[in-house]
């Protein structure tokens, strides 16, 4: 680092921060370069991260912060494309298998979507465990047959590979051991570097706020929103956001290949649960604005309910799921297809009412504890475990009805389950108001 002057020695870069200072976009493709090459020390690193924790960061601190570490590895480029090259992001839920839908949507409607998605993190589902669940699917498939299914499909849904923002996986793993995840200035530099990393044209963000969200308050998700959009167009990047309501499961089933089958009954029609389809439809609608085929938000919302109303949304899938190694008939034949679980129970409402309110994250954390998600990022998940048949708030009961269906492996992890999900439901005598599935939308100033 030496010709750079003493403010590059890591310890001057996290004592400048430290005392409040900013960052100059030298000084930060240091510490970017020492994250990729180890010359920063795990305690450095950490360091630092509290230091931006405790003091923020400016725009153009995290624009500065979002492109080093875009850099610090691949960057596809998807210029040869005859199309409009777009994606979406979501914070995380529970119940929410939107982009299973969503690719294959805007897919149909003539843009392109590599969609590079993670694993389930907490008490979220992860939307690659999702496709994980389909047999012979190839979800890190190598650059070629990723490439080729988005040229010839039109989407691809896969797992981030080792070389996209590789910077990114280091510093993540170290902020989650040192109580620095919740800063919204790192978690917009990791979520964008990795978009940016990945050859958008556009990228439009599903942000949650609610009980079964990491935002647990609408202000909190509106300021992770407005740092997103804004970052995001500062490098480059045309974003806009949607503030959904987690405030209960997005879809009826919430764990991995019962959310798969809830996703190929939307495409095709036998069934989409009303919360879900609406955001869905949103969303579809502000990537197609995004990517310039269309002029209006309603345009884009008719263009993608023809786009599941014909079938070709459905269609897409299938070509999709087939192209990335899984069964040619998946989507006229998913049950048959995918794992399921040998223990099935319903969860009995207490009383006669209407649901009042469902706490959202322990539902996630019951599918975890049925083997559906993790508590070690190096298990293995069981694929067939889940929830179904999840009542959405304002639903009446009466007493005995089922609440929830729970898939288990066993009796014993079927029982523990089963009382998470009775704790989670609220049972009242009035019916209550539920908050509208889209709560705001949010663009560049």
């Amino acid at each position: 680092m030496s010709g750079k002057g003493q403010t590059m020695l890591p310890q001057e870069i996290i004592r400048r921060k430290r005392d409040g200072h900013r960052l100059t976009a030298d000084q930060i493709a240091a510490f970017v370069a020492g994250l990729s090459d180890g010359s920063f020390t795990d305690g450095q690193v950490a360091a630092l991260a509290m230091a931006v924790f405790l003091n923020g960061m400016s725009r153009r601190e995290a624009v500065a912060l979002t492109l080093a570490m875009r850099d610090s590895g691949d960057v596809l480029d998807w210029s040869n494309l005859p199309g409009p090259v777009t994606d979406k992001h979501s914070t995380g839920g529970v119940g929410d298998n939107v982009s299973l839908m969503l690719a294959p949507i805007v897919a149909a409607c003539g843009a392109y979507v590599p969609m590079i998605s993670g694993r389930g993190l907490g008490h979220t589902g992860g939307t690659l465990d999702k496709m994980d669940s389909i047999p012979g699917y190839t979800a890190q498939p190598d650059n070629a047959l990723f490439r080729k299914t988005v040229r010839e499909v039109g989407c691809a849904i896969i797992g981030q590979t080792a070389r996209l923002a590789p910077a990114d996986k280091r510093f993540y793993a170290i902020r989650d051991v040192t109580a620095t995840v919740e800063s919204v200035q790192l978690i917009t530099a990791s979520i964008l570097s990795k978009k940016l990393a990945a050859g958008l044209q556009s990228l439009v963000l599903d942000v949650k706020a609610g009980n079964g969200a990491f935002m647990a308050t609408r202000k909190e998700a509106a300021a992770l929103a407005k740092s997103l959009v804004e970052v995001a167009n500062g490098a480059g990047l045309p974003t806009t956001a949607l503030i959904t309501d987690m405030d209960q499961p997005l879809a009826s089933a919430a764990g991995n290949a019962v959310e798969v089958v809830n996703a190929v009954d939307f495409l095709t029609g036998r069934a989409r649960d009303p919360r879900l389809e609406a955001v869905t439809i949103a969303l579809a609608a502000e990537m197609l604005l995004s990517s310039g085929l269309v002029r209006s938000v309603a345009a884009g919302e008719k263009k993608a309910r023809e786009a599941l109303g014909t079938g070709r949304a459905a269609e897409f899938f299938g070509r999709m799921v087939a192209s990335l190694g899984g069964p040619a008939d998946f989507v006229e034949d998913c049950r048959r297809h995918l794992p399921r679980a040998a223990v099935e129970r319903a969860v009995a409402a207490p009383r006669a009412g209407y649901v009042a309110a469902v706490a959202t994250r322990e539902v996630g954390l019951a599918v975890v504890t049925l083997g559906g998600g993790r508590t070690d990022p190096a298990a293995a998940i069981d694929h067939a475990v889940g929830i179904t048949g999840l009542l959405p708030v304002g639903t009446r009961v009466e007493k005995g009805d089922p609440l929830a269906l729970v898939h288990a492996r066993d009796e014993a992890t079927a029982e523990t389950a089963m009382r998470a999900v009775a704790a989670a439901y609220s049972v009242a005598a009035r019916k209550p108001t539920p908050a509208d599935s889209v709560l705001k939308r949010v663009e560049k100033a």
